[in-house]
Protein backbone atom coordinates (compact mmCIF):
# COMPACT_ATOMS: atom_id res chain seq x y z
CA UNK A 1 0.00 0.00 0.00
CA UNK A 2 1.37 3.42 -0.64
CA UNK A 3 1.85 6.24 1.59
CA UNK A 4 -0.74 7.89 0.04
CA UNK A 5 -3.26 5.26 -0.24
CA UNK A 6 -2.52 4.46 3.62
CA UNK A 7 -2.87 8.47 4.48
CA UNK A 8 -6.13 8.28 3.03
CA UNK A 9 -7.47 5.26 4.65
CA UNK A 10 -6.55 6.48 8.25
CA UNK A 11 -8.37 9.24 7.40
CA UNK A 12 -11.94 7.92 5.96
CA UNK A 13 -11.57 5.64 8.58
CA UNK A 14 -11.04 8.41 12.16
CA UNK A 15 -12.16 11.77 10.17
CA UNK A 16 -14.83 10.80 8.08
CA UNK A 17 -16.90 8.99 11.45
CA UNK A 18 -16.39 11.68 13.54
CA UNK A 19 -17.31 14.48 11.28
CA UNK A 20 -20.28 12.87 10.45
CA UNK A 21 -21.96 11.87 13.89
CA UNK A 22 -21.37 16.06 14.57
CA UNK A 23 -23.12 16.73 12.39
CA UNK A 24 -26.54 15.54 13.53
CA UNK A 25 -29.50 17.85 14.32
CA UNK A 26 -29.76 17.91 18.32
CA UNK A 27 -33.53 17.14 19.20
CA UNK A 28 -35.14 20.08 21.36
CA UNK A 29 -35.21 19.04 24.73
CA UNK A 30 -37.97 19.92 27.00
CA UNK A 31 -36.67 20.89 30.55
CA UNK A 32 -38.62 22.08 33.67
CA UNK A 33 -42.27 20.93 34.54
CA UNK A 34 -45.25 21.43 32.91
CA UNK A 35 -46.01 24.67 33.75
CA UNK A 36 -42.89 26.04 34.51
CA UNK A 37 -41.86 28.18 32.04
CA UNK A 38 -38.53 28.17 31.32
CA UNK A 39 -35.72 30.13 28.81
CA UNK A 40 -35.23 28.50 25.59
CA UNK A 41 -31.72 27.60 24.48
CA UNK A 42 -30.59 29.85 21.60
CA UNK A 43 -30.77 28.31 18.49
CA UNK A 44 -34.48 27.47 19.32
CA UNK A 45 -35.15 30.86 20.07
CA UNK A 46 -33.54 32.02 16.90
CA UNK A 47 -35.40 29.79 14.99
CA UNK A 48 -38.83 30.73 15.86
CA UNK A 49 -37.68 34.29 16.65
CA UNK A 50 -37.17 34.14 12.31
CA UNK A 51 -40.27 31.90 11.38
CA UNK A 52 -42.71 34.81 13.42
CA UNK A 53 -40.44 37.59 12.80
CA UNK A 54 -40.23 38.44 16.72
CA UNK A 55 -37.15 39.75 18.88
CA UNK A 56 -35.41 36.76 20.02
CA UNK A 57 -36.15 37.63 23.32
CA UNK A 58 -39.74 37.68 22.77
CA UNK A 59 -39.46 33.79 22.86
CA UNK A 60 -39.88 32.84 26.03
CA UNK A 61 -41.35 29.34 27.08
CA UNK A 62 -38.99 27.03 26.23
CA UNK A 63 -41.17 24.50 26.60
CA UNK A 64 -43.64 25.71 24.16
CA UNK A 65 -40.92 25.70 21.64
CA UNK A 66 -39.28 22.44 22.22
CA UNK A 67 -42.65 21.00 22.07
CA UNK A 68 -43.50 22.46 18.86
CA UNK A 69 -39.21 21.35 18.02
CA UNK A 70 -40.48 17.57 18.82
CA UNK A 71 -43.74 17.57 16.79
CA UNK A 72 -42.65 19.35 13.95
CA UNK A 73 -43.43 17.81 10.22
CA UNK A 74 -44.92 15.27 12.33
CA UNK A 75 -48.07 13.67 9.55
CA UNK A 76 -51.65 14.13 9.69
CA UNK A 77 -53.34 11.24 11.12
CA UNK A 78 -57.13 11.65 12.41
CA UNK A 79 -57.26 10.09 15.78
CA UNK A 80 -53.40 10.25 16.04
CA UNK A 81 -51.35 10.89 19.66
CA UNK A 82 -47.96 9.92 18.75
CA UNK A 83 -45.23 10.88 15.89
CA UNK A 84 -46.52 8.54 13.41
CA UNK A 85 -49.20 10.68 13.13
CA UNK A 86 -51.67 13.43 14.91
CA UNK A 87 -54.55 15.34 14.53
CA UNK A 88 -55.44 18.88 15.56
CA UNK A 89 -57.16 18.16 18.53
CA UNK A 90 -54.62 15.27 19.44
CA UNK A 91 -52.01 18.26 19.13
CA UNK A 92 -53.37 20.77 21.23
CA UNK A 93 -54.46 18.31 24.12
CA UNK A 94 -51.01 16.86 24.29
CA UNK A 95 -49.30 20.55 24.21
CA UNK A 96 -51.52 21.87 27.00
CA UNK A 97 -51.11 19.09 28.97
CA UNK A 98 -47.24 18.87 28.48
CA UNK A 99 -46.52 22.59 28.38
CA UNK A 100 -49.02 23.88 30.21
CA UNK A 101 -49.98 20.95 32.71
CA UNK A 102 -53.47 21.69 31.68
CA UNK A 103 -55.71 18.62 30.80
CA UNK A 104 -58.36 19.47 28.20
CA UNK A 105 -60.51 16.96 26.36
CA UNK A 106 -59.51 14.94 23.68
CA UNK A 107 -61.70 15.95 21.09
CA UNK A 108 -62.00 19.48 19.00
CA UNK A 109 -66.07 19.57 19.40
CA UNK A 110 -65.13 19.52 23.66
CA UNK A 111 -62.22 21.63 23.47
CA UNK A 112 -64.40 24.41 22.85
CA UNK A 113 -66.34 23.94 25.49
CA UNK A 114 -63.69 24.97 27.71
CA UNK A 115 -62.30 28.29 26.99
CA UNK A 116 -62.96 31.93 27.69
CA UNK A 117 -63.63 33.28 24.35
CA UNK A 118 -61.79 36.47 23.34
CA UNK A 119 -61.13 39.02 20.51
CA UNK A 120 -58.74 37.91 17.64
CA UNK A 121 -56.52 41.03 18.88
CA UNK A 122 -56.18 39.58 22.58
CA UNK A 123 -55.25 35.83 22.15
CA UNK A 124 -52.17 35.49 24.04
CA UNK A 125 -49.79 32.33 23.21
CA UNK A 126 -51.36 28.83 24.22
CA UNK A 127 -54.84 30.08 23.42
CA UNK A 128 -57.01 27.94 21.39
CA UNK A 129 -57.62 28.89 17.87
CA UNK A 130 -60.78 27.23 16.11
CA UNK A 131 -61.70 26.85 12.52
CA UNK A 132 -65.07 25.84 10.71
CA UNK A 133 -64.05 23.60 7.88
CA UNK A 134 -66.29 22.16 5.48
CA UNK A 135 -69.61 23.88 6.94
CA UNK A 136 -68.68 21.70 10.12
CA UNK A 137 -68.48 24.37 12.93
CA UNK A 138 -65.57 24.50 15.53
CA UNK A 139 -63.85 21.19 12.93
CA UNK A 140 -60.01 21.90 13.58
CA UNK A 141 -58.24 23.40 16.05
CA UNK A 142 -54.63 25.49 16.71
CA UNK A 143 -52.82 26.52 19.50
CA UNK A 144 -52.07 30.70 18.98
CA UNK A 145 -48.09 31.49 19.43
CA UNK A 146 -47.60 34.92 19.23
CA UNK A 147 -47.61 37.83 16.18
CA UNK A 148 -50.33 36.62 14.47
CA UNK A 149 -48.49 32.72 14.34
CA UNK A 150 -50.36 29.69 15.29
CA UNK A 151 -49.15 26.13 15.17
CA UNK A 152 -51.94 22.83 14.32
CA UNK A 153 -51.71 19.75 12.37
CA UNK A 154 -52.47 20.23 8.89
CA UNK A 155 -54.34 17.36 7.50
CA UNK A 156 -52.12 17.89 4.29
CA UNK A 157 -48.70 19.31 5.96
CA UNK A 158 -48.74 17.91 9.11
CA UNK A 159 -47.54 19.74 12.34
CA UNK A 160 -46.55 23.22 10.68
CA UNK A 161 -46.53 26.79 11.75
CA UNK A 162 -48.66 29.45 9.49
CA UNK A 163 -50.10 32.94 10.36
CA UNK A 164 -53.44 32.86 11.30
CA UNK A 165 -54.42 35.66 8.70
CA UNK A 166 -53.21 33.38 5.77
CA UNK A 167 -55.90 33.61 3.30
CA UNK A 168 -56.22 29.64 2.91
CA UNK A 169 -56.63 29.22 6.67
CA UNK A 170 -58.21 32.78 8.20
CA UNK A 171 -61.26 32.50 6.05
CA UNK A 172 -62.17 29.79 7.68
CA UNK A 173 -61.30 30.84 11.03
CA UNK A 174 -64.10 30.92 13.54
CA UNK A 175 -63.59 32.21 17.30
CA UNK A 176 -60.59 32.02 19.70
CA UNK A 177 -59.15 31.93 23.66
CA UNK A 178 -58.21 30.88 26.51
CA UNK A 179 -58.52 27.50 28.47
CA UNK A 180 -60.20 28.55 31.85
CA UNK A 181 -58.57 28.33 34.83
CA UNK A 182 -61.52 26.47 36.45
CA UNK A 183 -61.49 23.41 34.59
CA UNK A 184 -58.44 21.37 36.53
CA UNK A 185 -58.64 17.85 35.41
CA UNK A 186 -61.49 17.63 32.55
CA UNK A 187 -61.95 13.97 31.12
CA UNK A 188 -60.44 12.53 27.67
Amino acid sequence: MTKHRLLLYCFVLFFVPIVLTSCHSRKAVMRGEPGEVVKPNGDLASKYSDIMGVNKSDIENGRLYAFIEQWMGTPYKFGGLDKDGIDCSGLAFLLEQQVYGITIPRMTSKQITVIKRKYEEDLKEGDLVFFDFDGKQFSHVGIYLQNGYVVHASSRRGVIIVKLRDPSLYKYFSRGGSVNDAIGQVGQ
